[in-house]
């Protein structure tokens, strides 16, 4: 019986990677949330200024005044939560490359065909399905943020 669990929660996670990858082949976007529970925005920031979970600021810059060194090879997280949606934010995040095969912006969700992984990580995602909906949820709010 716990077999059988155990094959259904491993099926249930190739499934969810292989929804993503689906969605976003047909354009430009992943309209459905990779995870059960909405995208929590605290919990996005967090990962966003975390030097050690996203990175993100190692190339973008953004609303962080207590943030005192920030990237400027990407643009800046206000700009792009300005001009995407939330199905746009999640496919960027999923798999960068997908819209510009020269990025340096890892793919956070992809787990096939990567390069220069460590075998400890292979097949591993950066980010979780969650922690993916919680940065999204960050970044709309911040695009909510600037229209009130």
């Amino acid at each position: 019986m716990r077999m059988r669990h155990a094959l259904a929660a491993v099926m249930l996670v190739i499934l969810s990677l292989g929804v993503a990858n689906a969605q976003m082949e047909a354009g430009d976007f992943i309209e459905k949330p990779l995870s059960r529970s909405p995208g929590d925005p605290l919990r996005g920031r967090a990962i966003v200024v975390s030097r050690q979970t996203g990175l993100c600021l190692l190339c973008h810059s953004g609303p962080f005044p207590e943030e005192r060194f920030q990237g400027n090879l990407a643009p800046d997280l206000s700009l792009s939560s300005a001009r995407l949606n939330a199905p746009q934010l999640r496919a960027r995040i999923v798999d960068a490359s997908h819209f510009n095969s020269n990025t340096i912006m890892p793919s956070y969700y992809r787990t096939e065909g990567l390069n220069r992984v460590a075998p400890k990580f292979a097949g591993q995602p950066i980010l979780s399905a969650q922690e993916i909906e919680d940065v999204v949820a960050f970044l709309v709010s911040l695009n909510n943020n600037n229209t009130q």
